[in-house]
């Protein structure tokens, strides 16, 4: 089997030449072994297809998990900046980015389909994606009347450890989506789900328009990480806040 041009390349003075054997290819690996004998620098190296001056799609892969610590770290990057990474660029970074989104929603795929109405629920649909942000994300689930997923919408990106948004914001997808319930959830990108006092004051301000409006806002979920063997997220409706 002829190896194509993933990650047995390298470019040399502007022209790309191989550099390693056809069955080191891990292209030609992937079809003879299967998924499961490819590491992670392999399936990036694929996606990738090419390395930089010096370097081949596989070198290239292991200094991105060495930079960024993890695929998970490396899920956290922009297209900006994996554009400016020196052997990504532009095409190459929209394609990394796309293939992480891709593995975020067919994690989701099937809770899709199934009520969300349940934290555990809420971090089945959005753990995955959101826990590896850098910046707080705040956005809303909207549900129809059996508590299936209409769409999601988000509402605010913050920083660090704030995102700011009023509650005409955060009302207005629901009802231009008419939906019947909505879930209210964002991240912190510390990993500690715990509620800060502006948390706190938004579900109260929250729970107190819900009710006046006649919108059912199920819960406002917090998500974190599970490090140190903490459940990782943070439900104002399982702690009687609403």
């Amino acid at each position: 089997m002829a190896c194509d041009s993933v990650c047995v390349k390298r470019i040399t003075n502007n022209a790309v030449v191989s550099v390693t054997a056809p069955d080191e290819c891990p292209g030609a690996r992937l079809t003879a072994l299967g998924l499961a004998a490819l590491t992670e620098r392999e399936l990036l190296a694929i996606l990738l297809r090419t390395g930089s001056s010096g370097l081949t799609a596989i070198e290239l892969s292991r200094k991105l998990l060495e930079r960024y610590g993890s695929l998970g770290g490396l899920c956290r990057c922009s297209v900006e900046e994996l554009s400016r990474i020196k052997g990504v660029g532009a095409s190459k970074a929209v394609l990394l980015v796309a293939a992480f989104g891709l593995a975020h929603r067919l994690c989701t795929e099937s809770v899709r389909r199934e009520r969300i109405d349940s934290p555990e629920r809420v971090f089945q649909l959005l753990g995955l994606e959101m826990r590896i942000l850098s910046k707080e994300s705040l956005r809303v689930v909207l549900l129809d009347t059996r508590y299936q997923l209409m769409r999601v919408e988000e509402v605010s990106r913050g920083t660090v450890n704030e995102s700011i948004a009023h509650p005409r914001d955060i009302f207005a997808p629901v009802f231009t989506s008419a939906a019947f319930a909505f879930v209210l959830v964002h991240n912190h990108p510390s990993g500690d789900p715990a509620p800060s006092e502006a948390d706190r004051h938004l579900t109260t301000q929250l729970g107190k328009a819900s009710k006046l409006l006649q919108v059912q806002l199920l819960d406002h979920v917090i998500l974190g990480s599970a490090d140190n063997g903490r459940t990782p997220w943070f439900s104002f409706k399982q702690a009687g806040f609403l």
